[in-house]
């Protein structure tokens, strides 16, 4: 039988190299699923929270009516309270707000908090229509839940994104060099092998797990937490292979020349660490000031994140997400072409 061909001698290695390591196994498939489980159980449809409401206690009559009206109120949660007690529930959170009876009524409440400034209105709205108040203009509510609109819809294709860039970079990267270490390299280039065929293999077999990653994630978020997924599934997976290569590449390029495990890992967390906190996983980029905008919606994570987010929640075609995929296809080049020219073997 004809020998295989080198570049399928070298998938199947680094294949069964990956096989024979729990710990990345685990990292790789199960922790994804763990977290985006965690995540979908914390941040669950629980319906419209209530407002938590501290009535500080006084010695007359007006701290009671009020007790009164509010607790007629649906979502309120009402308490009497002492001043002591008022200032721990206040800052650890049991209360959102603390009315002080008197002339006027006083609101304590943190700023900073949604669900203070939130319940200063319906609080103030309970006491003001207790108090003969009537509305200038009739409203109505109608409740609504748009789909894609939960955070765990929101945070799964971020999840996708931050496990393709992990997998890509710290398998490619680690494999690499490990493999300069144990001085197999040096003994590689010796063989027939083009030098091509070993990157390749490197990449193709990125291409597999990816597969497996991705399968696996989808394949527990979308029945288990009904995550939404309107666009095409074909350009949903056409991206996620365009990122896992632009960070293999990004992998090849940061394991180029280093020359030990703790040198390598110093270098991937250099990468990774500014794309986990800005590039949108699990809370949104444009939290962060404007004048940093242009600056994250360059990095790779970012592109990745929002093409998916997309391609998933939004239905977007390939024309609205024609900026994200020219960015991962010029990192892709860029760090494939930068790696090539810096690649040391020994």
């Amino acid at each position: 039988m004809s020998p295989r061909h080198p570049l399928i001698e070298l998938t199947v290695a680094r294949f069964r190299e990956f096989l024979r390591e729990p710990e990345a196994i685990f990292w790789v498939f199960a922790f994804p699923v763990l977290l985006a489980c965690a995540l979908g159980l914390a941040f669950r449809t629980q319906g419209t929270p209530d407002v938590l409401v501290g009535v500080l206690r006084g010695g007359s009559a007006p701290h009671t009516e009020m007790v009164s009206a509010l607790e007629q109120v649906t979502g309120v949660r009402v308490r009497v309270v002492d001043r002591t007690e008022a200032d721990v529930a206040l800052r650890n959170g049991a209360i959102h707000l603390l009315v002080v009876p008197g002339t006027p009524v006083t609101y304590e409440l943190d700023a900073s908090r949604p669900e203070s400034r939130v319940g200063r209105f319906v609080v103030d709205e309970a006491l003001q229509a207790g108090a003969g108040r009537r509305p200038a203009l009739p409203v109505a509510d109608r409740l609504v839940t748009m789909p894609g609109s939960r955070y765990i819809d929101w945070v799964v294709p971020g999840l996708l994104g931050m496990n393709i860039m992990g997998t890509g970079m710290w398998s490619v990267a680690f494999s690499v060099v490990n493999a300069r270490v144990r001085k197999l390299l040096k003994r590689l280039i010796a063989t027939p092998m083009r030098r091509r065929d070993y990157l390749l293999s490197q990449m193709a077999a990125r291409l597999i797990f990816l597969v497996l990653e991705v399968g696996l994630l989808l394949g527990f978020a979308v029945p288990v937490f009904g995550i939404p997924i309107h666009g095409s599934w074909l350009l949903l997976a056409a991206l996620c292979v365009l990122g896992a290569v632009a960070f293999s590449g990004l992998g090849l390029l940061v394991a180029s020349r280093a020359q030990t495990i703790e040198g390598v890992s110093g270098l991937m967390n250099l990468v990774m660490v500014p794309m986990w906190v800005f590039s949108g996983v699990f809370f949104a980029s444009e939290n962060f000031p404007e004048a940093m905008q242009p600056f994250i919606a360059l990095l790779p994570l970012t592109a990745l994140n929002q093409a998916l987010r997309g391609v998933m929640i939004d239905g977007s075609g390939v024309v609205a997400l024609l900026p994200q995929i020219v960015i991962l296809a010029t990192w892709m080049l860029l760090s494939f072409t930068m790696a090539l020219r810096l690649f040391r073997w020994r």
